[in-house]
């Protein structure tokens, strides 16, 4: 079968572009250029990511709860970018998430972006994610697919280390497989990068975006397969590595060395199987690389999945098992007193001593059984008197305090719980993350949070873009305050917060000329904040590092955080 862009689906062919696989996308954030806090929630959300060189038309003016066919209820956009948007929405018909891609109908790229949908729809994989409408309705033109909230992106994957060798044994299996199968259908990917293959909570492997990601973007490719394979084989070489296969930073993975060519796997990081190390080479020698060692090129996903079927099959690890602690006998049947045996040991027996069978004998041993009854009744006696003595002792002493005229009182100062009036978002640089949910942080309710945007740079927030992220509570009037309790949706390395004293609310006030109260660092859900006695009536909370969280169906994934319950005591 000729190879085909998209088959049938006429993308149009004026992006100028080479494959993505070899370069980093350049993020525009939601409209707003040259803001770095896109925010993750655009590409790698479940809409498409990345971004081309952006077109004359603009995209559809909507907004949160606007309705598609009475249906798509719109929720959060993802991405706005080159004249389209992609959003989060709610399929009121049948109460699910979706995903919907919007463009103006007469965007020059409208008509091969229905064509791509429609020709997705056909091909009906479940390895894909499904395309389940795509409509010209009131000047407008939708694509609306599965959202999947329980699926994690091959992006958030690698930010904790290469994957296992059985987990991308799997993933470039099912992937190959996957696209071999499109191909034969005449469909293409072009755009297969980290953030378009996802793993579900069971362990299957998904794609998003057959077709419609590039129809978007007018990305086309006079050898289709060839540039899927090849994403394959940088797909592949990514979860072994934990680097990107060329000179280039991309989707959170640092590049390799410039100057250095493309070295293999194995060669990059110890202990890399060597047979997915050469298939990695094989699947990338489309591009011109030169390895040190590889078999013939594989130049289509057909390939590529021979080549893995004549591997050795990797199996999954082997379950570790807790040994159970060691068995412990009762006092009962090891005796009061005694140290329970060891299994296998010979325990000696000592012989009792000759018994007093003459009568002065049992004498002696009823006087001495009376003496040592006696003995022990005394003593009980007088410990027990102790015991309660050194009780009111320490009573008397825990309720006694000293003030500062060396006078006792009775009690000590309980630590008050200091009430929060009121609350306002601080924004020092760029957006505002959700000044709507601030008061979500101290209504009691630990489900409830405010949260951040997903962030590209982490975990520390780069000043040049967004110093930092937080809010200012009123604590109604001048107070003490000695600590602070905040508790955390996302854990991880790392979350820094601190503690600032402030005149107002007012986010015109620069953070450096407010009094640092107090400071944290932490990997976990938590943060305890203990602060040197200030007094203030607005305290903000300062937040310039964050963990790196996955996607979920709220947004994608990134470096970011969520507050859900702020106390403070005075």
């Amino acid at each position: 079968m000729a190879e085909r862009s998209t088959a049938a689906v006429d993308v149009a062919d004026n992006s100028g572009d080479e494959p993505l696989t070899a370069k980093a996308d350049q993020s525009t954030s939601d409209g707003v250029a040259q803001n770095r806090e896109r925010e993750t929630d655009s590409e790698e959300a479940q809409g498409s990511g990345g971004t081309e060189s952006p077109g004359k038309a603009s995209p559809p003016e909507l907004h949160s709860g606007h309705k598609l066919a009475r249906r798509y209820r719109l929720e959060e956009c993802v991405t706005r970018l080159d004249g389209f948007s992609s959003w989060r929405a709610v399929d009121e018909k049948l109460r699910r998430a979706v995903g919907v891609h919007l463009l103006p109908a007469d965007h020059p790229r409208a008509r091969s972006v229905l064509a791509a949908a429609r020709s997705s729809a056909l091909l009906g994989d479940p390895r894909f994610v499904q395309v389940l409408d795509a409509v010209e309705e009131n000047e407008l033109v939708y694509v609306v697919h599965e959202w999947l909230p329980d699926a994690t992106e091959l992006t958030a994957l690698l930010a904790s280390g290469p994957l296992e060798v059985h987990e991308a044994y799997q993933m470039v299996s099912q992937v190959s497989q996957a696209m071999a199968a499109a191909h034969r259908e005449g469909l293409a990917h072009l755009r297969l990068t980290p953030s378009a293959v996802l793993r579900t909570s069971t362990g299957q492997w998904r794609i998003r975006g057959l077709a419609v990601n590039a129809a978007l973007r007018g990305i086309s490719s006079d050898t289709p397969q060839r540039t899927d394979t090849e994403a394959i084989g940088a797909l592949l070489y990514a979860a072994l590595t934990q680097r990107w296969p060329y000179d280039n930073d991309a989707y959170g993975l640092s590049g390799l060395p410039k100057g250095v060519g493309l070295i293999a796997p194995d060669q990059v990081r110890a202990g890399v199987h060597r047979g997915l190390s050469e298939l990695a080479m094989r699947a990338l020698a489309n591009d011109g690389a030169t390895a040190s060692r590889h078999e013939t090129p594989c130049t289509t996903p057909e390939e590529l999945v021979k080549a893995i079927a004549e591997m050795p099959r990797i199996r999954p690890p082997e379950p570790t098992f807790t040994a159970p602690p060691e068995y412990q006998r009762t006092s009962y049947q090891q005796g009061y007193g005694r140290p329970a045996p060891h299994m296998g040991a010979t325990q000696p027996v000592t012989a009792p001593p000759p018994p007093l069978q003459s009568r002065t004998g049992k004498a002696l041993k009823w006087a001495v059984s009376a003496l040592l009854i006696a003995a022990l009744g005394l003593g009980s006696w007088q410990l027990a008197d102790a015991l309660m003595d050194h009780k009111k002792s320490d009573d008397t002493q825990k309720t006694k305090t000293t003030d500062g005229n060396g006078k006792d009182t009775d009690k000590t100062k309980p630590v008050k719980p200091i009430a929060i009036k009121g609350a306002q978002e601080y924004v020092a640089k760029g957006d505002a993350q959700a000044p709507g949910d601030v008061g979500k942080t101290y209504d009691g309710d630990s489900s409830t949070y405010w949260r951040s945007k997903s962030f590209v740079d982490g975990p520390e927030m780069k000043p040049a873009f967004k110093p930092g992220v937080g809010i200012v509570y009123d604590l109604g009037a001048q107070q003490t305050v000695t600590a602070a309790s905040i508790g955390l949706r996302y854990p991880g390395d790392h979350t820094t917060i601190t503690l600032y004293g402030t005149d107002s609310m007012s986010s015109s006030t620069p953070v450096d000329s407010m009094t640092k109260i107090g400071t944290i660092t932490t990997s976990g859900t938590s943060a305890k904040i203990t602060v040197s006695k200030a007094k203030t009536q607005y305290v903000l909370l300062w937040i310039t590092a964050m963990p790196y969280a996955s996607g979920d169906q709220y947004s994608g994934a990134g470096y970011k955080q969520a507050i859900t319950d702020v106390k403070f005591t005075g």
